[in-house]
């Protein structure tokens, strides 16, 4: 039976039929994630008001498509402190965020507690507001630092208000890519179980991939298929996230930047793969707004947020710096002939605009 044929009939793709997909024309591709899109969301297109925190740029690691980290000797490191975060959580109340994404370095001057307490603070300032911190790079490397399991972590992470985890640090599980990029790091099995307790404790996650950096399309479907294996088991994961490598201010020296093609293809085959889970994310911080919303015809029904202020993507040349104003991000939606649905961080929905 050949791709289309297994594609017509809805079959579930193991990883040779998988690689096949990048071989068909786009728009034919466009078509079969297109399809599952609306079948799952209609023509909805989410998004949320969220504000991005990333409390400090001190890393013990040096990962090599990072432009975000400072080692000790670079001049322009710098750690908030707790004041500053509140200041900051404050500023953004005032513009009606639902959610606060911490997500930073791996800093080894901090201490966990100065982790553990911002979450607290701001849960108890800010009930309302839904935190979702620390990905399972960070969490590996508190518990790594800590002498701790991962297991340790997340139970003081749940003790002190964090509401999910984001899907950061995965890259690309392949281990032999692994240690070129991020070697050091969580290793990819150990990405996988952290998000498998956590889901086991009752949250949910995100989950992502970096690519368009040296990885090749079988490295990208062998980390989807992971991901759909552990979503078979847990239930998750709320969002697949592809996140588009950026080229500058790093060292894995990428001369030439992926494809729009490319990266449509991607997003589309995620849609076709992922199954399971309900929503694919065109992270426009890493792949352009404008790319963003093409995406909404390759299977994509999520944009992310307004974010407010980025730091990490921005360092490699992404023009996210800033966000985007809710209006304008409603308008973008609604210019492409989708509905734009204002989302919680869970999915849930809460005003169609």
């Amino acid at each position: 039976m050949d791709i289309i044929e297994k594609l017509n009939n809805n079959e579930r793709l193991e990883f040779e039929d998988a690689v096949k997909l990048y071989d068909l024309e786009l728009f034919e591709l466009a078509e079969y994630a297109n399809k599952i899109r609306e079948e799952k969301h209609g023509k909805k297109t989410y998004f949320n008001i969220n504000r991005h925190i990333n409390p400090t740029n001190v890393c013990k690691d040096v990962c090599q498509f990072c432009a975000y980290s400072a080692s000790r000797k670079n001049p322009n490191q710098y750690t908030m402190t707790h004041e500053q975060i509140l200041d900051v959580v404050e500023h953004s109340k005032q513009n009606e965020i639902k959610e606060v994404h911490i997500v930073s370095a791996h800093n080894p001057n901090t201490g966990l507690q100065w982790y553990l307490d911002i979450f607290k603070k701001i849960k108890e300032k800010y009930p309302s507001i839904h935190v979702k911190a620390l990905t399972a790079a960070e969490v590996h490397f508190l518990a790594t630092q800590y002498n701790l399991t991962h297991e340790d972590i997340i139970n003081k992470m749940l003790e002190h208000g964090v509401d999910s985890m984001p899907g950061g640090g995965a890259e690309i599980f392949d281990e032999k890519v692994r240690k070129r990029i991020c070697g050091g790091k969580v290793t990819s099995d150990q990405w996988l179980n952290i998000h498998r307790l956590w889901h086991k404790s009752g949250k949910t996650s995100n989950a992502t991939m970096l690519f368009g950096h040296i990885e090749s399309r079988e490295n990208r479907i062998d980390h989807m298929l992971r991901l759909r294996k552990l979503q078979d088991e847990t239930g998750g994961f709320n969002a697949f996230i592809p996140l588009v490598y950026q080229t500058k201010n790093n060292y894995l020296k990428v001369k030439e930047a992926i494809t729009g093609q490319e990266i449509l293809k991607t997003y589309a085959i995620a849609r076709i793969l992922l199954d399971n889970i309900s929503n694919i994310k065109a992270y426009w911080a890493t792949s352009t707004v404008k790319l963003a919303l093409v995406a909404q015809e390759f299977g994509a029904n999520d944009l992310d947020g307004t974010i407010e202020k980025e730091s990490i993507q921005s360092a490699a040349g992404a023009q996210s710096a800033h966000g985007v104003q809710v209006q304008e991000f409603v308008d973008y939606i609604k210019n492409t002939g989708f509905t734009p649905v204002e989302r919680d961080s869970v999915y849930n929905e809460l005003k169609t605009w």
